[in-house]
């Protein structure tokens, strides 16, 4: 797993798929464009909704959820990263959200 700046994560969302690890009131505030949104707990049930050739970036608040998500993903079979700094750091820098 490595981690990501938020600009690189921006630059690979076209190739990536942005998984969204927050819970449902967390993304109320909002999400990157297109991302995933699969709470934290409910990963392992829901493993099929990720495509095991698409590149995962891994995203919550601040990056600790995000990156304990991205080890698991990457120990079954998976290429996750996850974005340094999560939406806060993406929101403080103006970048878009739905």
């Amino acid at each position: 797993m490595a981690e990501i700046t938020i600009t690189e994560a921006d630059q690979r969302r076209s190739t990536a798929r942005i998984l969204d690890v927050r819970e449902d009131f967390e993304v109320a505030d909002g999400m990157i464009p297109g991302a995933l949104h699969i709470p934290m707990g409910q990963l392992q049930a829901r493993f099929s909704e990720l495509d095991l050739v698409v590149p995962v970036i891994a995203v919550c608040h601040s990056g600790n959820r995000s990156a304990r998500v991205a080890d698991v993903l990457n120990g079954a079979g998976y290429k996750a990263d996850t974005m340094a700094g999560g939406m806060s750091a993406w929101t403080l820098a103006g970048l878009p959200t739905t």
